[in-house]
């Protein structure tokens, strides 16, 4: 016994202790009528400690004595992983038995600063227009903006996918505040794409209290960081949805009655990202990539969460209804899609110069679309003419058949070299194919013609 219950709120027990060793972050216990009831210290005051419950505190009373769980918060750290569904607190929730080989603290991290490596090489996923306008270095963190029916979920699955074919690397999905039908229907689509064997995912449910949706992305960590360190893989990791994790910890923050910065988010903000963030690198043997889709609360891209979490950005692909609408898929938006890695001196010359030129005949063709409506094209000059054309082959050729999607559409998916993208993209700029039709360009790999 390390202490007694003196207090019991829905988010908050307090305890007096009668041990002096006990640490935030540590995990205690009740044996009630009705089960073990843990709970996680995270304040300390003199002999009074400040925990928050796991689950419901019913059953809880005063004077009721308390006992440390001498591991603390564990996951699974071995192969088992792969292929199978957790809780925020590392408890399968997949209906199927799991004989633990070894199990790892979700807080302990592993690198130090000589670990990380900041010059690690490029990672080509195969699909085009992520290559061509937003290539990925190993341990990059890309936000994922895009609201319902834009194809995200898609896009995810061939990520995954591609991660594996190319690099057999597996991946993991982190699901924070997830809605129990969507995690549901996201688990049944991962088995029909014969992808969940090659992959491991982690949810605390929107329905679950706030301290499950807090420890879901360091359990999901935890996980990547076996797949790094001891399979020395380049790991993928999707969280979804990363604010949650920040209205997760300033529930708790409020019901501690810790006084909010503005908008209501806690003082420890920017330090509970940055223990996430931080976590999510590359070293000389393996990597983390993460795609991070981001909440944009009333669309307000100032909001103070929006921009603590952007800091730590390495770029951001965003998923544009107005795309989808005319049946281009991924319906990714090039104009507010963006890399750090789009610099002369990363990608080279060619591919550099190749996207300036690129956006520049897509935004002259948005401008033109607007001039036809109105005059109609026989008014273009000649080379605005050209623009139009060859725009309308540049936007079909950045579709893509997807394998995850063959069931659907009935069109063999490609994974597609950044090489071939490159010399088709300088093919249809330098008018070689201006005899071609626009539509031989739509829902293909490489341009075979």
């Amino acid at each position: 016994m390390v202490g007694k219950i003196i207090s019991i709120s829905e988010l908050s027990i307090k305890i007096l202790l009668s041990e002096k060793n006990i640490k935030i972050n540590e995990i205690l216990r009740v044996d009630s009528k009705y089960g073990d009831v843990k709970f996680e210290i995270v304040e300390i005051n003199d002999n009074i400690a400040t925990a928050i419950p796991f689950q419901s505190v019913v059953g809880l009373h005063k004077g009721i004595e308390v006992y440390k769980e001498e591991k603390g918060l564990e996951i699974e750290y071995s192969e088992k992983i792969l292929g199978r569904v957790f809780d925020a607190y590392g408890r399968v929730i997949d209906e199927k038995p799991i004989e633990s080989i070894n199990k790892k603290n979700v807080y302990e991290k592993h690198l130090s600063l000589q670990d990380v490596d900041i010059n690690s090489g490029i990672l080509w996923t195969g699909i085009k227009v992520i290559d061509f306008f937003a290539p990925l270095q190993k341990g990059f963190k890309l936000g994922l903006l895009g609201g319902a029916g834009v194809g995200k979920s898609v896009l995810i699955k061939e990520l995954i996918h591609n991660f594996y074919e190319t690099f057999l690397s597996n991946s993991i999905f982190i699901g924070v505040g997830e809605r129990s039908r969507e995690g549901k229907e996201l688990y049944d689509e991962m088995i029909e794409a014969d992808l969940l064997e090659k992959m491991s995912m982690v949810f605390g449910q929107m329905g679950e209290n706030s301290v499950a949706r807090s420890k879901t992305v360091y359990s999901g960590l935890t996980l990547a960081e076996y797949l790094r360190d001891e399979k020395q893989q380049d790991v993928l990791l999707f969280i979804d949805n990363i604010y949650r994790f920040i209205q997760a910890n300033s529930e708790i923050s409020t019901e501690l009655k810790h006084m909010p910065v503005e908008n209501g988010y806690p003082t420890t903000m920017i330090s509970d990202i940055s223990s996430i963030e931080e976590r999510i690198n590359s070293t000389e043997k393996g990597s983390i990539t993460s795609f991070q889709a981001i909440y944009i609360p009333a669309d307000d891209l100032t909001d103070e969460a929006v921009q603590a979490i952007s800091s730590h950005m390495d770029g951001q692909i965003v998923l544009d209804r107005k795309v989808a609408e005319k049946g281009l898929y991924p319906a990714i938006n090039v104009f507010k899609t963006y890399s750090n890695l789009i610099d002369i001196e990363k990608i080279g010359e060619k591919h550099y110069n190749l996207v300036s030129e690129v956006l520049r005949y897509l935004t002259r063709y948005e401008e033109l679309e607007e001039m036809i409506a109105v005059l109609g094209i026989d008014e273009l000059s000649e080379e605005d003419k050209q623009i139009f054309y060859r725009s309308r082959k540049i936007r079909n050729y950045f579709t893509q058949p997807m394998f995850v999607a063959e069931n659907y559409t009935s069109i063999k998916g490609e994974i597609v070299s950044i090489t071939d993208v490159l010399k088709d993209v300088e093919n249809i700029l330098n008018g070689k194919y201006d005899n071609v039709d626009e539509s031989k360009f739509l829902y293909i790999g490489k341009y075979n013609g």
